[in-house]
């Protein structure tokens, strides 16, 4: 069985509203339609809420003590508007950290949810650096 593509990644809160405004703010990501499971979530949409398929799923309703970090370093997304981007976190005083990829020049921008799951958006290597 051949694997054809990433499907989406999961990620667990214990504040839904905090975590839906923050992918809503930061990677324009908006719930959708989710299948009515007996707990608390999210299925989030690329462009605005929009896209045709799913690519963040939330699961809600769990302790703090239990958002703890496993094998999986971090969830990567492409976008555009690095200065924007970058401009935004400083502006809600999000830290983060910004590279370009050796040879290829892709900007990488990692910061982290309010859940403390790492979050990477790589961006062309045409877009100037920011300010």
């Amino acid at each position: 069985m051949p694997i054809t593509r990433m499907d989406h990644f999961n990620i667990i809160t214990d504040d839904l509203p905090a975590t839906l405004a923050f992918y809503a703010e930061h990677l324009n990501l908006k719930p959708g339609a989710r299948p009515p499971f007996n707990f608390p979530g999210a299925w989030l949409y690329a462009d605005g809420g929009r896209g045709k398929d799913p690519i963040l799923h939330v699961v809600a309703g769990k302790e703090r003590k239990l958002l703890v970090k496993g094998v999986i370093d971090h969830m990567a997304f492409y976008g555009t508007g690095l200065g924007a981007t970058v401009a935004k976190l400083k502006a809600k005083g999000i830290d983060y950290e910004l590279r370009r990829l050796p040879e290829y020049g892709t900007w990488q921008l990692f910061f982290h949810d309010p859940n403390n799951a790492k979050v990477e958006i790589d961006f062309d290597a045409k877009e100037p650096e920011p300010a």
